[in-house]
C-alpha cells in the first residue's frame, strides 16, 4: 500500500469553529471545505486533520459525534515555551500550563471546540533512568 495521506476525522456539529481554531492556533490551511466537512493540512503536507458534521450526506456507518473521550492530538513543536507564550498572549484557554515532564516532554494542553484534547509538546531530555522500567528488553519480545 502506498499511502497518500492519513488523518483522523472528528465528527462534530462545530465544524466551522474547529476549522477556525486550527487555522488560528496551528496555522493549518483549508485543503477542502463543504458545508458538512473540512479537511485541514499543514504547509508541506506533514499533517492533516478533518472535521465532519453528523449530518454528512455520505457518512459511513459507525462514526458518532465525538464525545470528548479517548482521543488526544499531539502537536510536536521546536519550542513549546515560545508557543505557550504566544497562546497565552493571544488569549487561548489553556487547560494544562507549561511544564517539563520527567519522561522528556515540555508541554502544555488545551481542548479544541469539539472537545479533543491537544498536547503541544517539545521533546527534551528525560530524567536519568525514567524510562528504564518501561522499556521492553529483547527477552520480553
Amino acid at each position: 500500500m502506498e499511502l497518500q495521506d492519513f488523518y483522523p476525522i472528528v465528527v462534530t456539529e462545530r465544524v466551522r469553529d474547529c476549522r477556525d481554531f486550527y487555522r488560528r492556533w496551528f496555522g493549518l490551511d483549508v485543503v477542502f471545505e463543504a458545508s458538512w466537512f473540512v479537511l485541514l493540512g499543514s504547509t508541506g503536507g506533514k499533517a492533516s486533520l478533518a472535521f465532519m458534521h453528523p449530518s454528512h450526506p455520505s457518512a459511513p456507518p459507525g462514526p458518532q459525534p465525538f464525545n470528548g473521550k479517548g482521543m488526544c492530538l499531539e502537536f510536536q513543536v521546536a519550542d513549546a515555551r515560545a508557543e505557550y507564550e504566544r497562546f497565552v498572549r493571544d488569549g487561548a484557554a489553556i487547560d494544562l500550563s507549561l511544564r517539563d515532564e520527567p519522561f522528556g516532554q515540555r508541554r502544555f494542553g488545551l481542548f479544541d471546540p469539539a472537545g479533543v484534547w491537544i498536547d503541544v509538546v517539545e521533546h527534551i531530555e528525560s530524567a536519568p533512568g525514567w524510562w528504564d522500567k518501561y522499556l521492553v528488553s529483547e527477552s520480553e519480545e
